[in-house]
């Protein structure tokens, strides 16, 4: 539905590169992606039936997350590509290193990286909406993230400092839970 296509292009998103790792790894850029839990750890991907991650993912039960920096913007129309080379050769000229769990492809200078398991696999129309188990979570050093909104790959602006005398904590600024 093109309708539903234009008011949700208005829904500003980060921006990651999901990848698998095994025989052939493989990698795509992905906004439809979010946080579902913290106890357990579960996030959410979907990933269009067509696309060749959501086979690969199939054939691995996991898969690799690297939440993109702000001057990411190639890597991200890179891994959008579907003329980009297949296998190790996609991450050919990028630095990267494998997760220290799955072995799937983490990005260097991202935000931050997790590592999941595949936890379920639901239907979703044309997509596969996969719920992934958090193996490994780690942040980086780097608080300037690449949006997607109106069809176009931006900067955030960087997040302001915590009031004065808040320190910083894992839940945020502020930290903690939501009450």
């Amino acid at each position: 539905m093109d309708g539903l296509r234009r008011v949700m292009s208005r829904f500003a998103t980060g921006v990651t590169v999901v990848t698998t790792g095994g025989s052939t790894p493989h990698g795509m850029t992905a906004n439809a992606f979010t946080s579902v839990s913290l106890d357990p750890p579960l996030v959410l991907c979907c990933v269009s039936l067509t696309a060749r991650l959501h086979a690969a993912v199939v054939g691995t039960g996991s898969f690799g997350v690297s939440l993109l920096a702000a001057d990411q913007e190639d890597a991200a129309r890179h891994f959008a590509d579907g003329s980009r080379p297949e296998g190790r050769a996609q991450f050919d000229g990028y630095d990267w290193r494998p997760g220290p769990r799955t072995g799937a492809p983490l990005l260097s200078g991202a935000l931050g990286w997790l590592e999941c398991e595949v936890e379920h696999r639901y239907p979703g129309g044309d997509h596969a909406i996969l719920l992934g188990r958090v193996l490994t979570a780690l942040r980086g050093s780097r608080t300037e993230a690449l949006l997607f909104a109106d069809g176009a790959l931006r900067a955030a602006p960087p997040p302001p400092p915590p009031p004065p005398g808040v320190r910083e904590r894992a839940g945020g600024a502020l930290g903690g839970r939501p009450r």
